[in-house]
Parts: structure tokens; sequence; C-alpha cells
């Protein structure tokens, strides 16, 4: 497979898991006191929304890498 190929297909996963979750979304457990036996920590729930315009033209990009022929060299 051919590094177009690779881009292409990673480009094609990446726009429909945007499309489909509306984003990526994760949580980060941090620790805010750390005093012997007293621990305390927090979570914060993050998140990089992706527009659906965006995801819709990541896919597109992706699958004209697939679809569109290689140049050939003269």
């Amino acid at each position: 497979m051919a590094a177009r190929q690779v881009v292409g297909l990673v480009l094609v996963i990446v726009g429909i898991a945007a499309l489909v979750s509306g984003g990526f979304f994760w949580t980060r457990n941090k620790t805010v006191i750390d005093a012997g036996p007293l621990e305390v920590k927090t979570r914060q729930h993050e998140a990089l929304v992706v527009p659906p315009a965006v995801a819709i033209g990541t896919l597109v990009a992706g699958i004209a890498l697939l679809v569109v022929p290689r140049r050939k060299r003269v």
C-alpha cells in the first residue's frame, strides 16, 4: 500500500469518526492535593469538538486520495 493510500484511509476513518461522534471526548484525572494520607483528586471532562463541515471535508479528501488515480510521470 502506497503512502498516499494510507493517508487517504486514515483521513476517511478520522472523518467518519468525527461525523458519528461529533468530536473527540476524554476525561483527565488530576491530583489536586497529595499530603500524606490525604489525597484529593478531580476529574476534568475535555472535548475537541469537530464541526460537521470539517469532518465532511476530511472524509471527501480521504476518498479523493483513494479514488483519484496517480499521475504518470512522462
